[in-house]
Parts: structure tokens; sequence; C-alpha cells
């Protein structure tokens, strides 16, 4: 590719995020709908990647009301739903205003950049704060590790991940042969619902089948505390962070695929060793730089997770691999971009500069598709969707 052809690329690319960003704002409501006959609603991390395209594209303003709104529907104790509906609804939970679940905490990270470019309200940073103390107060594992109590609240919603689950809903017994159907995790999502403990304002806080401690979520809230950190000046989430990423590289370190793998505490199974980009994310926070290399070189190797399009989600040589199939292999902006802080971080500059040609080449031949083929470049999913913009942050 000449200089001339990536410029003109990446002009093209910040064209579209931008008019994809507009086209999606909704101004009474304050926020960019994700998609707007499939995503009506507003997801949490969703609108935090949002608000990071609106600062890349030089409207900050905007990224503070997506932000802003984002937490708004946080409850009195720090709750931070994943969902906000766009009218009453029900299926995530007993609560018809806001889902019952939470999702990565990319908030933190969303006031950092906010905070480089507009002055974010008090009110707003102390909801960061009551969101993230919230996760380390009612979603702990006894060794210090933060929980999941569904699937949705990863973000990854279908990972082969979390296959030894589906294996015994659908009393398989070999959860390494599972063929992938929608509808198969359609009911076990509904299932998992059922499953889920909820306390007295109706947010979920157990489950009698699911329980998940998760390396990608695990290392975001670990990245986010630091993120607060930087923003507030509060030693203690600083230490909260290098405390928690201690304990990934204790327990989750997998010396034989080089990753972060998941750590199942109720239910599961060996699925939460599928070598994913989930499992990349502890180099976001890692203090131990060979973990954090071993992890990032995989990023560069097509039989793992490089591809001409962006990251593979799932290691391209698994059995479980599906390029095609959403979060089976297919590539994703918002992963792309975290991976990219991963690289940042390390100052792998061959890492982030591959990954913004791949992003941009992603975005453009998908469509700014909600997932799409990382080998061809085919859209797949909600066609376009908003967290895609995120390409102009690259």
């Amino acid at each position: 590719m000449t200089a001339g052809t990536q410029a003109a690329d990446e002009a093209a690319a910040r064209a579209g995020a931008e008019r994809l960003l507009v086209a999606h704002w909704d101004e009474q409501r304050g926020h960019t709908y994700p998609h707007r006959k499939t995503y009506p609603h507003q997801w949490l991390w969703d609108s935090c990647f949002a608000a990071v395209a609106w600062v890349a594209i030089d409207r900050p303003d905007r990224g503070l009301r997506e932000l802003t709104n984002a937490l708004s529907g946080q409850l009195g104790d720090g709750f931070v739903p994943h969902m906000r509906y766009a009218g009453p609804s029900k299926g995530r939970g007993p609560r018809t205003d806001v889902s019952s679940f939470t999702q990565p905490p990319i908030f933190a990270h969303t006031a950092r950049v906010l905070t480089a470019h507009v002055e974010v309200p008090a009110e707003v940073l102390a909801r960061v704060e009551r969101g993230l103390a919230w996760l380390w107060e009612k979603r702990r594992t006894p060794d210090g590790l933060i929980l999941l109590t569904h699937p949705w609240e990863s973000g990854a919603d279908d990972s082969p991940r979390w296959d030894s689950w589906a294996a015994a809903f659908l009393h398989a017994s070999d959860w390494s042969r599972l063929k992938w159907r929608r509808w198969r995790w359609s009911a076990l999502d509904r299932h998992l619902v059922e499953q889920a403990e909820f306390d007295a304002e109706g947010v979920s806080i157990g489950s009698k089948s699911f329980l998940c401690a998760p390396a990608a979520f695990n290392a975001i809230c670990a990245h986010a505390a630091a993120e607060y950190a930087a923003v507030s000046g509060d030693a203690a989430w600083a230490a909260r962070s290098a405390e928690l990423a201690e304990l990934m590289d204790d327990q989750m370190w997998n010396e034989e695929t080089g990753l972060w793998s998941d750590v199942a505490v109720v239910g599961g199974g060996p699925s939460v060793h599928v070598p994913t980009l989930d499992g990349v994310l502890g180099a976001l926070v890692t203090a131990d730089e060979a973990k954090a290399r071993r992890a990032l070189d995989q990023l560069a190797d097509d039989r793992r997770f490089a591809a001409p399009y962006g990251l593979n989600f799932v290691a391209r040589e698994a059995r479980s691999y599906h390029p095609d199939q959403y979060w089976r292999g297919s590539a994703w902006m918002q992963m792309n971009y975290l991976a990219r802080l991963a690289a940042l971080r390390w100052d792998r500059t061959d890492l982030v500069t591959s990954i913004r040609e791949m992003s941009i080449r992603g975005a453009l031949r998908s469509g700014y598709a909600e997932h799409w083929n990382p080998q061809t470049g085919k859209g797949r999913g909600a066609i376009p969707l908003t967290w895609s913009a995120l390409v102009a942050a690259m």
C-alpha cells in the first residue's frame, strides 16, 4: 500500500465514522443507537466506545453526553446496568426499566479520554467510582477475582469459552464437538436468566448454574481502576488495579496457550481455556513483561489472531474457530481497540500500526458492520453499528 493510498483510506474511514455517529445520534435521548432496528436500546459498553469515537472526531461534547447518559441508569448501590431500555422491556431480569445485569466497565477509560478534551463533572466521576466499587464489593470470588453471573455481562455473548456450560445445558457429552446454533444459545441465555439470583432491587448477584471470572472482564476492571486513579489521583484505586493484575497472573495465566484463561466458579469446564482475544487483554495490566510479550506476539501470528481485516476473536488454529460466526472467530472493532491499548502500553508500535491498518480495511470493506469475517472483510450482524466508528480513534 502506498503512502497516498493509506492516507486516503484513513481519511475515508474517519469520514465514514463521523457519518455513522451523526446518523445514529438521538438528540432527545442524548446518545447514539447502536443500530436503529436491531439494537434500539442503550448498551453500556457500546455507548462508552461511541463516546471515545465522538472525541476522535472532535465532538467531546457529545462524548460527554453519551457517557453521562450511559451512567444515568445507575442504581443507588452503584450497580450500572448493561442496558437502558428504549421503552418498558423484560427478559433480562425482573426490572423493566433497565437490565438486571452489567457489562465491562469501559466507562472509566472513557472518562479518562474525555478529561483531556472537556471538563467532566464531578458527579459523572463519582458515578464512575461507585460503579467500580460495586464490582469490587459485590462481585468478588474469595480469591479476589471479579465474577460474572451471565455471559451477557462479558460482552462476548456466544464465546466458545462458555461451551462447557452450553454442553451441560444441552446434555452433551463432548463440549468441544458442539455445533454453534444461535437458537440454542438463545435458549441457554434464557435458562441462565432463570438460574440467576437477584437482590431486592432486581440486580443479579449470583447464579445457581453460571459463575465465572473471565480474563478479559478482570483485565478491563483492573485497567478501569488504573484509569480512574489517573483521573482522580486516588492512589487506592491504583493499588486495587495492581492487586487485581497480580491475582490474574497468579490464577489465570495459562503457560500452555501463552494467554490468560477464565476461571470457572459454578458450572463450566475446559472450554475456559479456548484461545480467544479475551486471553490477550491481561497485557493491559500485567506487570510481567514476559507474559505480556508472549500474549501480544500472537496478535502478529496468522495461525492465532492476525488477519487481513481485523483480529480473529478466536485463534485461527482452534477447533471452534469460525470466521463468519457471532463471537466464534469474526473480527470486532472494540476488541481491536482494546488489543491496541494493550500494545500501546508495551510500546509495540508494530502491533499498533498493524491493528490500525487492519481496522481501517475492516471498517471500509464491511460497511462498519457489527462484526465481520477477518479473512475477507464481509460484514456480519447489524450493518452499520456505531461501535465500529471506533476506527476514528485508531
